[in-house]
């Protein structure tokens, strides 16, 4: 008997009014990462990025109250200003392994287009909920650049 074995996959589109380089460095400094990556009234006090393919990220998000959620990762393709893919896991939350977050950066005139895809998510309800906090990093992103 065949199963439906198709994990959630999200998608978000968001054009950025810079150019893809800059949206590039934007995702892959841990300086910039710090200012952007993570949602609403949430900081990063800690980022860090080993760029190259098998290096380690790490991003830990405290909110006003002092919670923090930590991310972290390795980097499976590193295609300067185009494409860059990564594994995504939650190190306070360890049901969420593993995930893959691949990115495009297209290039639209002066602006870059940014193709998020956030895949292998155990559930709908994972789903809905990276949607809201890559939206809110997003939402971020587009006021730093």
């Amino acid at each position: 008997m065949a199963t439906d074995s198709a994990e959630p996959t999200l998608e978000i589109r968001r054009t950025f009014n810079a150019p893809r380089e800059r949206v590039y460095a934007a995702w892959t400094k841990a300086e910039e990462l710090q200012r952007w990556s993570a949602p609403g009234d949430m900081t990063v006090p800690t980022a860090e990025v080993d760029l190259r393919v098998g290096g380690r990220y790490r991003i830990v998000m405290e909110a006003p109250d002092g919670t923090q959620h930590r991310a972290s990762g390795v980097y499976r393709v590193i295609d300067p200003p185009a494409r860059l893919a990564y594994t995504w896991s939650w190190e306070t939350r360890p049901a969420i392994t593993d995930t893959l977050v691949s990115l495009e950066f297209i290039e639209r005139g002066a602006s870059t287009e940014v193709v998020l895809r956030h895949s292998k998510l155990p559930g709908d309800e994972e789903r809905t909920r990276h949607e809201h906090g890559w939206i809110g990093c997003l939402t971020k992103l587009s006021t730093f650049i």
